[in-house]
């Protein structure tokens, strides 16, 4: 049984997906074409490759196409390795990057004593899929995250700074459940996750798209601390 700091564990919460996969799946490389400019997901994977040895092992979670992030670690000479819950975005993953390895997991599957087991990792990766849990969840993705690293492992991750729970929202013409915090917040949770924020960095960003709002996104650079 996995618990958060704040006592919960996955056998107390209802972990409900539907839908998710399946909107990114019908989404596919749209998502790249509405989000052609991610100089914040760039940079934080730049300060990866900076701060880590040679031939480091990094788990990107919620790969999504596979770009920037996976393409950046990858050239960088990094073993990689990609999870997502939507085969569709899975399958375009690999296509992007054949030099990687990819599983269709879910986050939870990866938590301690879950049915997914891929070993250790020098850093992970998240950018904006934590945003896709409901705020009870996400104190048990970090206990996962903090779990997959090795001691004074990186993590890097990307939120958007809105205060809402599960929230229903149009999506490239489908609809997806995201939360969100205040920055303030934001950062006592990752926090008392069990990371020292090491970097913090955001954006005004204004998609290519018009049924996607303009949105503040917060990256944090990280290390694990025990």
């Amino acid at each position: 049984m996995t618990k958060g700091k704040s006592g919960t564990d996955y056998e107390s919460i209802r972990i409900d997906r539907t839908g998710q996969a399946e909107a990114f799946d019908a989404i596919g490389d749209r998502y790249d074409e509405a989000f052609p400019h991610k100089e914040g997901q760039v940079s934080a994977g730049e300060w990866l490759i900076a701060s880590l040895p040679s031939g480091s092992r990094v788990l990107d979670l919620g790969c999504g196409t596979g770009l920037p992030t996976m393409r950046q670690m990858t050239d960088a000479g990094f073993e990689v390795v990609g999870v997502d819950l939507s085969p569709g975005m899975v399958e375009l993953a690999r296509e992007n990057v054949p030099a990687a390895t990819f599983h269709r997991l879910d986050l939870a599957d990866l938590r301690p004593g879950g049915p997914g087991d891929l070993g250790r990792f020098d850093a992970v990766a998240a950018f904006f899929s934590l945003l896709m849990l409901p705020r009870a969840e996400i104190p048990l993705a970090l206990r996962t995250v903090h779990h997959l690293l090795v001691p004074g492992g990186l993590f890097a991750l990307s939120m958007v700074e809105a205060d809402v729970d599960d929230f229903s929202i149009p999506f490239l013409g489908n609809t997806i459940r995201v939360s969100g915090y205040l920055r303030e917040e934001l950062n006592q949770i990752i926090e008392t996750g069990g990371f020292d924020i090491v970097k913090e960095s955001s954006y005004t960003y204004a998609p290519a798209v018009t049924d996607v709002p303009p949105e503040e996104q917060v990256f944090l650079c990280c290390r694990r601390h025990d």
